[in-house]
């Protein structure tokens, strides 16, 4: 059995242990080299493939229709909201995806960020860089109160990488993991306690009808005007415009941004704000967790072969 897998993930098509591991499985391989597909794109190099690799295109019933020959997709990265699963259980088409592949590299990222807000490490370099000697250290972390909404696989990393800075962490999630937060000394509070006592706030949720615009103006007015707000998920979940305002006008002290409504964001003064980090959404492209999340989309489409020969 030789399946026509398309890639459609440039990442994953640019990565040459990748693609090396790809074509242990099958030669008959498309990649895509050329960047993100237009829907078009994507419908003309689907239409006949057995099995797909996509990283952040749309697949719904749209898509799926035109592609009679297509099998299984399987996911290069951890979100699933770009692939409406019920659209493809409804095409008979199979969904692999593991959760959590890239944990440890969003998790540590989510650190750093922390690091360098509370001990102004971004603002006092970049100022530096500028010929300005800012001697302010800004303050530890060790003790501090850090909120976290979204206790999945990289909310809990990011939790066990805070242990030896012995952080009061307040938790909020719409899953009850009672035992999990008892073991570990979390206090399982409301999302508003979470905005009002926090000199930190990390955002690990998926991106759903439920996050969007989660955090808005009326939200970040809650906050400490000494703390801090992250998003490493997905953009959308904070208004950005709002964050904005926030920043500007000294509600809160700053935040760190890996996830954008539009990629790469469009509002120059936004990213170029001051005392906001801004990253091109890199927070699961260690090379360990690119590596991870390939083998894994990888290995689903070995496993659902195998087991449909």
């Amino acid at each position: 059995m030789n399946p026509k897998i398309v890639v459609t993930a440039n990442a994953f098509s640019k990565n040459e242990v990748l693609v090396n591991q790809l074509k242990k499985f099958t030669d008959n391989i498309v990649l895509n080299t050329t960047g993100r597909y237009t829907k078009d794109e994507l419908i003309s190099n689907l239409k006949d493939a057995d099995g797909a690799i996509v990283g952040l295109d749309k697949i719904d019933k749209s898509v799926l229709q035109e592609c009679k020959n297509l099998k299984i997709v399987a996911k290069y990265g951890v979100g699933l909201d770009n692939i409406n699963v019920a659209d493809c259980k409804d095409s008979n088409i199979a969904v692999g995806w593991t959760g959590g592949v890239n944990k440890t590299s969003v998790a540590e990222m989510t650190l750093g960020y922390m690091l360098m807000l509370i001990r102004n490490l971004y603002v006092t370099s970049n100022k530096l860089k500028d010929g300005i000697w800012n001697k302010s250290g800004g303050f530890q972390l060790s003790g501090k109160t850090v909120g976290i909404i979204g206790v999945g696989h990289i909310g809990k990393e990011v939790i066990r990488l805070l242990e030896p800075f012995r952080c009061k962490i307040l938790v909020n999630d719409i899953i009850d993991q009672t035992e999990y937060y008892k073991k570990n000394n979390l206090i399982e509070v409301s999302k508003e306690q979470i905005f009002q006592e926090s000199d930190i706030i990390t955002i690990h949720t998926p991106f759903t009808e439920d996050t969007e615009n989660l955090v808005t103006l009326d939200k970040l007015k809650e906050m400490k005007n000494s703390a801090y707000i992250i998003n490493t998920a997905r953009g959308g979940i904070i208004n950005e415009n709002d964050l904005k305002v926030a920043i500007k006008d000294g509600i809160i002290a700053g935040a760190a941004i890996d996830a954008y409504v539009t990629e790469p964001p469009a509002d120059k003064e936004f990213i170029a704000l001051a005392n906001l980090i801004s990253t091109p959404h890199i927070g699961g492209n260690a090379k360990e967790a690119v590596e991870a999340m390939g083998f894994s989309a990888i290995k689903h489409l070995e496993i659902f072969f195998k087991d449909n020969q």
